[in-house]
């Protein structure tokens, strides 16, 4: 059994610039933003200020529900501290590269359902990642 805790290894603090300052500073209120486009209506993953997929920089900051589901993830072993990296499907539809937390790695599968927690970093805003949940996402056949 591989025991994965959020305080076991040093998290580097994130550096915030002008695109992404509202960002971490809703990540310092316990909140996890992505950009909607309101020209084609996509949500999209990282922040950015023009959308991915329209090009318009008509975005707009959306407050996601921290709820997902596990589409991909690795456990990383050969370290002091190992931690579990993973790609995490939200019910907002997009998908963040993040870690999983809080949990045993050996019992994480894919599509399993996670819940955001914010883990401290060290002297900067709290980094989101992810935790096992037992509620189901809302649109949790979407997300596996």
């Amino acid at each position: 059994m591989t025991t994965i805790g959020s305080a076991q290894r040093e998290i580097p603090a994130p550096r915030a610039n002008a695109e992404t300052a509202t960002f971490w500073e809703a990540a310092a209120a316990g909140k996890l933003l992505v950009k909607k486009c309101e020209r084609c209506g996509a949500v999209h993953w990282y922040p950015r200020a023009l959308c991915p997929f329209c090009f318009s920089d008509a975005t707009t900051w959306l407050e996601a529900s921290g709820r997902g589901a596990i589409h991909s993830y690795s456990v990383m072993r050969r370290v002091p501290q190992p931690y579990v990296i993973a790609y995490v499907t939200l019910e907002e539809g997009v998908t963040m590269l993040s870690n999983i937390v809080d949990c045993d790695a050996d019992s994480l599968s894919v599509g399993q359902a996670v819940q955001l927690v914010f883990v401290p970093s060290s002297g900067g805003p709290p980094v989101p990642m992810f935790a096992p949940s037992e509620d189901v996402p809302r649109n949790a056949d979407r997300l596996r």
